[in-house]
């Protein structure tokens, strides 16, 4: 079950609760960049909303990055950890593991539309303790109908378990503009490079290069949300250029990364 950390330097306007007194809880925080919560688990379900900023989620399974107006989905009893990159509004929706939600038993990164963002302010506004068979309880039944698994995953990057694709991994985050090949890591490993392509593809669902290139993303989507030049990012990213690493971006998600936050 959540509890409070013995030093919590986000501004609550609800405190976390130890029950849930309904099948649905708002807790509403403004948390300052570089404030994180360590490892922990609820006995709900919860999903995060950023209306402003951008958090990441870490779990066993690997990480979520969840830019603004984003939610991330949380199973329960799943333990993860948050950490805010930037100033974040966040909305906590904390919800009965009986509620009828149609999502799955894992971590996601959700699409939040227009009407979910409304019905997520909305609810911030109401009691507590709300009439469940009244116009708040509907309105908090309609919010779940809202959530919806989205069609591609775009914001997560899966963590191997393998102990020698996790030294790999790990000078990644901590480097992500390291250009090393499979080959050169292969004498740090003490595999071959087909092995440790193998087991990437096995363990990540990608190939190495992929794996690389969506940390790089999400590593980016982290500082374009700090408002961080695009040079800037480009090159701290290993790019020669800033037209490469745009065209990376445009090729990956579609968007231009000037343009992927509006």
């Amino acid at each position: 079950m959540d509890r409070p950390t013995p030093i919590d330097e986000a501004n609550h306007i609800r405190p976390r609760p130890y029950a849930l007194p309904r099948p649905i809880y708002v807790r509403m925080s403004d948390v300052p960049a570089g404030h994180s919560i360590g490892a922990h688990s609820h006995d709900w379900c919860q999903l995060i909303y950023a209306s402003e900023g951008t958090m990441k989620v870490i779990t066993e399974a690997g990480i979520w990055i969840v830019p603004p107006q984003r939610a991330v989905w949380v199973p329960p009893h799943l333990e993860h950890a948050v950490t805010h990159a930037t100033f974040t509004r966040a909305r906590h929706i904390y919800i009965d593991r009986t509620a009828p939600v149609n999502l799955p038993d894992r971590c996601m990164v959700l699409d939040v539309s227009p009407l979910l963002r409304e019905l997520i302010r909305a609810a911030t506004e109401i009691p507590i303790e709300y009439d469940e068979d009244g116009a708040e309880g509907r309105l908090m039944r309609v919010l779940l109908d809202q959530l919806r698994a989205p069609d591609q995953e775009n914001l997560h990057l899966p963590a191997p378990k393998d102990p020698r694709l996790g030294k790999i991994c790990d000078a990644l985050l901590e480097n992500p503009a390291d250009n090393r090949i499979l080959d050169d890591w292969s004498r740090i490993c003490g595999a071959s490079s087909r092995t440790l392509a193998r087991l990437f593809l096995r363990e990540t669902g990608m190939p190495f290069r992929d794996w690389r290139q969506k940390l790089r993303l999400l590593y980016a989507l982290e500082k374009l949300a700090n408002d961080r030049p695009v040079t800037e990012i480009a090159l701290d990213l290993g790019y020669e250029t800033p037209s490469a690493f745009i065209a990376m971006f445009r090729k990956v998600t579609g968007r231009t990364p000037g343009s992927y936050f509006r």
